[in-house]
């Protein structure tokens, strides 16, 4: 053989070295085809393949995909909404021959049942039931593709219904209802509060004007019981009820005049509030004033009839000397 062969040998021998052996990534298989037929499926790690005879049809990513689907459709109700919903699948490891071969656009396949379940599943609800009850469109839409796609090769892992999006004018009413809810909510919390109030000053007041009128009974009563007093010591020296209540009335009067001219602060003055009563009020106090003098002679008729003798009276007269050992100083 000569150098020339040998060389030529070599280098085709490197060349189908180079070109059969290849490698399969983590999480992916490849499928290899002989003459345009399906030969094996290759996993991961170091392969080889018969140069010109073989070829990699193509490579089936193994992982978790997710796919987002976003389906208007109407409610019960009448309102149009959009709906988001986001579908997690992985290729079976065991059923990559189905998923390469038996679906050209798998992504497709799955977005066509998806708009079929959910425009299925929801024209049977109303739009607060739509929010409420999402989990049961996404188990729906889980069961339906399961049953559809497992003879594809396909696994579906999960579904979820990631956004529910109406209609801008009914979002907009849906706020408002919301905000009107609220303020209600937030109405009767005020009003209850203002109600605790209002009964808490209530019985505030209450108590107020019990101890108020307590009070106001306990002072009547000592006045009372004081003025009984007085009646009792005027009536041990001879002046009778009727009389005693009208000295205790003057009395009383020109004690408050004295105790208001007493006060050097006060700004009250006390004025007639008709024609006739400065000379009504001028006739009293001569009437007053006679009544007291009437008052005290008959006490000193009274104490001298008893034998109580005032030395310092103007019409007292030394009686004889028999009658003085009797008498009272």
């Amino acid at each position: 053989m000569g150098p020339f062969l040998l060389g030529f040998v070599i280098f085709f021998g490197l060349i189908i070295i180079v070109t059969g052996i290849f490698t399969v990534k983590q999480q992916t298989a490849a499928v290899v085809e002989r003459f345009g037929k399906f030969l094996s499926i290759r996993h991961s790690g170091l392969q080889f393949k018969i140069p010109i005879f073989d070829k990699i049809a193509g490579r089936v990513n193994l992982k978790i995909q997710q796919l987002d689907v976003i389906v208007e459709t109407k409610t019960k109700d009448d309102v149009f909404v959009h709906l988001k919903i986001s579908v997690q699948f992985q290729v079976i490891k065991d059923k990559v021959y189905d998923a390469f071969y038996k679906l050209e656009n798998p992504q497709n396949q799955i977005t066509s049942y998806v708009f079929d379940v959910v425009r299925a599943e929801v024209p049977k609800m109303k739009l607060d039931d739509v929010f409420e009850r999402k989990d049961d469109i996404a188990i729906a839409v889980k069961e339906e593709l399961n049953d559809a796609m497992s003879d594809y090769g396909y696994d579906i892992i999960k579904t979820l219904v990631t956004d529910i999006d109406p209609d801008v004018k009914v979002k907009e009413a849906m706020n408002r209802i919301n905000a009107s809810e609220r303020e209600k909510v937030a109405a009767e919390y005020e009003a209850e509060a203002d109600r605790i109030k209002i009964v808490a000053k209530a019985r505030a007041e209450a108590e107020s004007k019990r101890l108020q009128g307590q009070g106001i009974a306990d002072q009547r009563r000592e006045i009372a019981r004081g003025l009984e007093e007085s009646v009792d010591v005027l009536n041990n020296v001879g002046i009778n009820s009727q009389e005693a209540s009208a000295l205790i009335v003057v009395t009383q009067h020109y004690d408050t005049l004295q105790s208001i001219g007493s006060e050097t602060d006060t700004n009250l003055i006390l004025l007639p509030n008709s024609p006739q009563a400065g000379s009504e009020m001028l006739n009293n106090m001569i009437a007053s004033f006679s009544a007291s003098n009437q008052i005290g002679e008959k006490m000193k008729e009274r104490n001298r009839a008893k034998g109580i003798v005032n030395k310092k009276d103007k019409n007292y007269k030394k009686p004889p000397q028999e009658d003085q050992d009797n008498l009272e100083y």
